[in-house]
């Protein structure tokens, strides 16, 4: 997680007004501070600790039932490492929601998620907002962009 995956996330948000990122990296600062950029930090190592963890843990079981003699099979690595990939987002999905939530809080018209100070905060949030299903918005996409890659990786 670098500072500019909060530019990034915001010049992704239907209707943005940013001309570049040196734009909307200037008004990030200008309106919310340094301290901006790094907001969604904590939430990205809740959910990058656990995804990488329930990744490996998937790809070795599946591995091992699709691939049983353990010898050099791609498609077998590519299957396994795609549904370990699916897991890991499904899983990681609710820190995913509350991440997106804390990088485009700077565009919310809602004063609450404008204020939102941190991981619990934008939790309280979407959960008054959209109950349990609220940290599953979004799953179907997160799965389907991360199970090629995390294909390709193994």
């Amino acid at each position: 997680m670098n500072p500019f995956d909060v530019v990034k996330q915001r010049m992704q948000v239907h209707g943005s007004t940013y001309t570049s990122i040196a734009d909307c990296a200037r008004t990030v600062y200008r309106n919310e501070g340094f301290g901006a950029f790094y907001i969604s930090y904590p939430t990205t190592l809740a959910m990058t600790i656990p995804f990488t963890a329930i990744q490996f843990a998937a790809y070795d079981s599946l591995s091992k039932v699709l691939n049983p003699r353990k010898k050099y099979d791609p498609l077998s690595h590519c299957v396994a490492g795609g549904l370990a990939g699916a897991f890991g987002a499904a899983l990681t999905t609710p820190l995913d929601v509350i991440k997106t939530l804390l990088q485009t809080r700077g565009t919310a018209r809602d004063e609450r998620i404008r204020n939102c100070k941190g991981l619990l905060d934008a939790a309280k949030i979407i959960h008054d907002k959209g109950g349990v299903r609220g940290f599953f918005r979004g799953l179907q996409p997160r799965v389907v962009t991360t199970m090629p890659s995390t294909a390709i990786c193994w």
